[in-house]
């Protein structure tokens, strides 16, 4: 018998489920058990931070599954990876929980004054997305 969680905070039963077996099953290093609702709670996190304009840090060991999120970016990745592996009802739940907290995200960080036009993102072939591509505590 599989044991009760209770729903992601501000997400429904249903879509809370849907992210706990793309959690379990997903192939992306992103899907781990717990992983999304900690991303959550970390971007809220960052967005709560004082004053009007936020800078991105980078992780000190990105390629440390752990302290890869400590950057902002790497948690909003993780969560679009899990909106990737979800259903349509469960992603579209999903991409309206998380439409507010990108709307402020983009309201109070700064773009980035340098971007690297030569930086791809090697698994889908495309420029990184734009969380990437704003400013950093070291740009």
């Amino acid at each position: 018998m599989e044991e009760l969680h209770p729903p992601i905070d501000r997400l429904s039963v249903a879509t809370s489920s849907a992210i706990r077996i793309a959690e379990r099953t997903g192939p992306d290093y992103h899907l781990a058990p717990g992983r999304t609702a900690e991303c959550l709670a970390a971007y809220r996190r960052f967005l709560s931070r004082p004053g009007s304009r936020l800078l991105l840090t980078r992780s000190d060991c990105p390629a440390c599954p752990g302290c890869a999120y400590d950057d902002v970016a790497e948690v909003r990745d993780a969560l679009e990876a899990v909106m990737l592996a979800l259903p349509a009802r469960p992603r579209a739940e999903l991409r309206r929980l998380l439409g507010p907290l990108d709307a402020a995200f983009l309201r109070r960080t700064l773009p980035n004054p340098d971007p690297r036009p030569d930086r791809w993102d090697g698994r889908q072939g495309m420029r990184e997305p734009w969380w990437y591509r704003r400013a950093y505590d070291d740009d």
